[in-house]
């Protein structure tokens, strides 16, 4: 793709951007070329606003490994190891690595993250398709994933995480703020969110789930441990734990919200290690004792 002068003025880049542009850049300058050479004077800024304006190109950039500084390609990264970026690291469309995936800023794909190690990110991470990792998943920002995100490890979120498919986590899922799920979430061990967790299909843990409000599941919710909320608990079907399930002070305790009144016994089964309070609906099974 050519960009022209006249083509980028009509996205209304800010003065100082276009500047640049004027200086650097000649007439039918290559796409590819300008988002190199905006990284290469630090502009990283202005090289992340000009994939956005234009979009994902189809080149794909095969490497043997990637150590950069920062990273803006227009189309995919595939590295055959790993990939090592003080920065940013941004592609227009996939980014998948034979190991690791580490880089001190913002990880960032318009289609699909896959690496054969591990993530991180410094900043956020955004995918436009799935996530996939043999290992585990950590941003120091908030993790946005609009597939399905599978970690064999932990995943974990300094902020927010937002998947909208299925979250499957072999270990502990961890986010510092809200935890919101389109479909269902499964973890090997506990979940633990400082915010609202809401889920549209069901949620599972090996360990115990536990949220700093509001706890929420279309379908059911099940933990090997105890299931705890500093606001309500509400289930579209059963909810199942091993040890107690406690709703915050003054909110009420919820299952079988989407399941007839008549089918609660069979769709909508409580079970805890004691009788919850404020267990407002739902039909109680009795206790591990």
């Amino acid at each position: 793709m050519e960009l022209t002068k006249n083509f980028v003025k009509a996205k209304r880049p800010c003065a100082d951007g276009y500047r640049w542009f004027i200086r650097h850049g000649q007439d039918n300058c290559d796409y590819q070329h300008l988002l190199d050479a905006l990284v290469a004077d630090g502009r990283i800024d202005d090289a992340c606003w000009l994939l956005t304006q234009f979009g994902p190109t189809d080149a794909v950039l095969a490497l043997d490994a990637l150590e950069a500084d920062a990273i803006v390609f227009a189309g995919s990264l595939q590295v055959r190891t790993g990939i090592d970026v003080e920065g940013i690291v941004r592609a227009g469309r996939a980014i998948r690595a034979g190991a690791g995936i580490r880089a001190g800023g913002a990880i960032g794909a318009g289609e699909d993250i896959e690496s054969g190690a591990g993530i991180f990110g410094g900043a956020a991470l955004d995918a436009g398709g799935h996530v996939k990792a043999r290992w585990g998943v950590e941003a120091e920002g908030p993790i946005r994933c609009a597939g399905n995100l599978r970690a064999g490890w932990d995943l974990r979120g300094a902020d927010a995480i937002e998947i909208a498919g299925n979250a499957w986590v072999g270990q502990n899922l961890i986010a510092q703020g809200a935890l919101r799920c389109g479909k269902g979430i499964r973890a090997g061990g506990g979940v633990d969110a400082r915010g609202t967790v809401c889920a549209g299909h069901g949620i599972e843990a090996g360990g115990s789930i536990e949220c700093g409000r509001h706890l929420e599941a279309g379908w059911g919710i099940r933990s090997r441990g105890a299931i705890l909320a500093e606001g309500a608990i509400k289930a579209g079907e059963s909810l199942h734990a091993e040890d107690e399930i406690r709703a915050g002070a003054g909110y009420g305790i919820f299952a079988g919200l989407d399941v007839q009144i008549d089918a609660w016994k069979a769709s909508a089964k409580v079970f805890a290690g004691r009788r919850p309070e404020g267990l407002m609906s739902g039909w109680w099974e009795g206790s591990a004792a």
